[in-house]
């Protein structure tokens, strides 16, 4: 068998097969994941990402390697999931803009877009690493060149490209530190190899299933933060302000004034400044906070809304009636000028949502560990805002590329990406969030603030690994901080105190533990009494997230 030439409709054919392969394999890449949690998702996210661009490609009835090349680089690229998407995506973008001028593909022709695709996915990437999907790669790209100098014959071509990415992705752990430790090969990697196997299995001519392909799965919407149901509502009035000091408050008068707030209300936030305090509480008394902070001297930015009341008005609306008030809102909204400064954020959760919406989150995206939005979920969410700055808080590091794509999709307003890896790392930032700033010196300020806050986020294992010298064995509860584990532990409580040991020093002042959906309330105050044996000098605080996957995320600051 010999092939020397590749249409469109044969590249389309490939394309899709890659991508139905990947598909197939998305749960063996998942597993690959080096952290053994429950939300490994290399895999999802890199099916994810390529099923967006095979829904545009099926679209196409007549292709040609324009056509076909635009719906490859657009669809992965609005796609994109996850770092590993993200670079996918990228890899996609670089090959699909070398090949949209040709009629047909020859050998030299894909070996300049193997090398061109790769050249495109390493400047997506701040720091690369070796031993990653980059790697693979790299490498095969280098084969693709040394192989155009020797055959025209795609099906030798393909069988050199096949196996050198195998041979890179048995090498990757010793690339790698921690994918050795952990006994894996490199997942992003793993998933390219299958793509690339994928498109091969058309060259040799086998017959491919490509229903799996037909259809991209539906990208969640962003949407709107809720508020609590009546009866969880035993404060009416969300409440919240600036206060313009006369004078710096002393270390007594910030201990007075939050014991004041937690007398009146709750949901409090207090962030004392030399010359400001910005103040959030839910009370049934608007009046007393406001009368106390006057004190201390003038306010601004004071905003009080009923929530009982806006809860009795949604339950008034049924949901069609509702959508139609929201579209005739948002219609207003681009007529209205627009503000200085918005907030796009991302979080799982009911309870998060709601933190995120007191202070002062536009629109959250539902997503986080456990399904990474995509570069167009990102968009679409900013572009609702109407706003000159939107603010877009990742809040996981797998999420950072996506929203930094999403960012430079839009052209009508500025998009700030806040690098916030965590929760507990985006809330800490809209704290810090000061209006009368520039969007420059808030963003300075903002990521100056998650800098002084340590986190962990506590799940269970899913499988047996090792990581940094921590044996580890399946349904061990893990405290994963900020820079690796902190704690594996039979039992849940020792994990979380060993955290605590290792986040608390003497220069601690307030510990906030959010709680996830199936952790019942008696429980969280269990690890709140822990929190406070371990810190007894501390404020600790205790919040229902409702995220998934995750039992606690924990912040010390």
């Amino acid at each position: 068998m010999n092939l020397e030439r590749i249409d469109a409709k044969m590249l389309a054919k490939m394309f899709l097969a890659g991508a139905g392969r990947l598909e197939s394999r998305k749960e063996y890449i998942n597993d690959l994941n080096v952290f053994p949690v429950p939300d490994g998702d290399t895999g999802t996210n890199m099916t994810m990402t390529i099923l967006s661009a095979a829904s545009e490609v099926n679209a196409i009835e007549d292709p040609d390697l324009k056509s076909l090349s635009k719906a490859i680089s657009t669809g992965s690229l609005r796609g994109a999931r996850g770092n590993s998407g993200v670079i996918l995506s990228q890899l996609l973008r670089g090959f699909s803009r070398t090949i949209a001028d040709a009629d047909t593909l020859d050998v030299p022709l894909v070996a300049d877009a193997f090398g061109k695709a790769v050249e495109t996915a390493y400047k997506a990437v701040m720091k690369p690493k070796e031993g990653t999907i980059l790697t693979v790669a790299r490498e095969v790209s280098e084969k693709a060149r040394e192989m155009a100098d020797k055959t025209d014959d795609f099906v030798v071509f393909g069988e050199e490209v096949i196996k050198t990415a195998d041979e890179t992705l048995q090498k990757t752990p010793e690339l790698l530190s921690v994918l050795k430790e952990a006994g894996v090969v490199d997942s992003g990697g793993q998933g390219l190899l299958e793509f690339l196997s994928g498109c091969y299995d058309v060259v040799l001519g086998k017959e491919i299933d490509y229903a799996a392909t037909v259809t991209a799965p539906a990208s969640p919407r962003p949407v709107k933060i809720s508020a609590q149901t009546e009866e969880e509502i035993k404060f009416g009035y969300c409440t919240e302000f600036i206060i313009v000091l006369n004078r710096p408050l002393t270390d007594d008068e910030i201990t007075d004034f939050k014991k004041f707030l937690n007398g009146i209300g709750d949901s409090i936030v207090f962030v004392p400044d030399d010359e400001i305090v910005k103040i959030h509480v839910h009370t049934n008394d608007p009046g007393d906070a406001i009368q106390k902070a006057l004190g201390f001297g003038s306010l601004s930015k004071i905003k009080i809304d009923n929530m009982r009341e806006e809860h009795q008005e949604r339950l008034f609306k049924d949901s069609l009636k509702l959508a139609a008030q929201q579209k005739e809102e948002e219609d207003a909204k681009k007529d209205e000028p627009p503000k200085d400064f918005g907030f796009v954020t991302v979080c799982a959760g009911d309870g998060l949502k709601t933190i995120f919406e007191d202070l002062g989150a536009d629109y959250v995206i539902s997503g986080g560990q456990t399904m990474n939005p995509s570069t167009d979920d990102i968009t679409r969410a900013a572009e609702s805002v109407n706003a000159k700055t939107v603010f877009v808080l990742p809040n996981n590091k797998n999420i950072i590329l996506a929203a930094n794509q999403a960012a430079d999709l839009i052209e009508d307003k500025k998009i700030i990406v806040v690098p916030t890896t965590n929760v507990p790392q985006g809330i800490t930032a809209l704290v810090n969030f000061v209006p009368d700033m520039s969007a420059e010196e808030n963003l300075e300020h903002m990521n100056e603030g998650r800098q002084f806050i340590k986190t962990a986020e506590v799940t269970y294992a899913v499988r047996d690994t090792t990581i940094e010298g921590v044996e580890i064995k399946e349904n061990d509860f893990m405290a994963i901080g900020d820079n690796g584990l902190l704690a594996a532990e039979g039992d849940i409580k020792t994990a979380v105190s060993v955290a605590f040991d290792k986040l608390l020093d003497e220069d601690s002042e307030i510990i906030s533990i959010y709680y996830g959906e199936d952790v019942t309330e008696e429980a969280a105050q269990e690890i709140l009494e822990i929190a406070e044996e371990k810190g007894p000098d501390c404020d600790v605080e205790l919040y229902s997230g409702g995220q998934p996957v995750y039992s606690y995320f924990i912040s010390v600051e």
